[in-house]
């Protein structure tokens, strides 16, 4: 396995309802928590938040969320199943997002203060989640996978609202006319 990244057709797939929690589901969780920490190897300067069963190919409607978010050293990630959004609250806000399956590229991406989630664990039972900042950014990030959404969808105004992170671990503004001439398959309908 391993993770996909645009254009490939399975990142707008809409991911299917995991009906029954299996070892199969199971081994899918634990692939998907190898392949973000492999990942964030190759990437010093970035964490692997969380990841989406889509982002290695699997159409099932399976996320996974690093517990701690600011320890790099702390690499357990919880497993959500089915997650669904019950509600969002608050004003959108923009910050920055970027995304295994789009590399390179991060973007500033509204989204709401807060939301509340439903989903079951691998164990099966079912946990309700209130989320804040974010968090909250993070769920809905990976859940919008699951609908076939990347954070590039969410971005309105693309001249100012792309960058690149430079060699020291920054984030440098990302010229929009030319990363379209450049890269088709990021920007497929420019």
């Amino acid at each position: 396995m391993k993770i996909i990244t645009t254009p490939d057709p399975r990142l707008r797939e809409k991911s299917k309802k995991v009906s029954h929690i299996t070892d199969e589901t199971k081994k899918i969780i634990e692939e998907m928590r190898k392949l973000s920490l492999d990942w964030e190897k190759d990437h010093p300067f970035e964490l692997s938040a969380a990841m989406a069963a889509p982002q290695m190919g699997v159409n099932q409607r399976i996320i996974i969320v690093r517990d701690d978010m600011e320890d790099k050293e702390n690499n357990h990630f919880t497993a959500l199943i089915n997650p669904e959004v019950i509600r969002t609250e608050g004003k959108n806000e923009t910050d920055y997002e970027g995304c295994l399956s789009v590399p390179e590229v991060y973007g500033l991406v509204p989204r709401p203060k807060k939301a509340k989630i439903k989903a079951l664990l691998e164990d099966g039972t079912e946990v309700r989640i209130k989320a804040d900042g974010s968090l909250t950014r993070v769920l809905l990030h990976e859940i919008d996978h699951l609908e076939g959404i990347l954070f590039i969808d969410h971005i309105k105004d693309k001249k100012d609202a792309f960058f690149k992170m430079n060699d020291k671990g920054d984030l440098e503004p990302l010229d929009y006319d030319k990363a379209i001439k450049n890269n088709k398959k990021l920007f497929p309908d420019e």
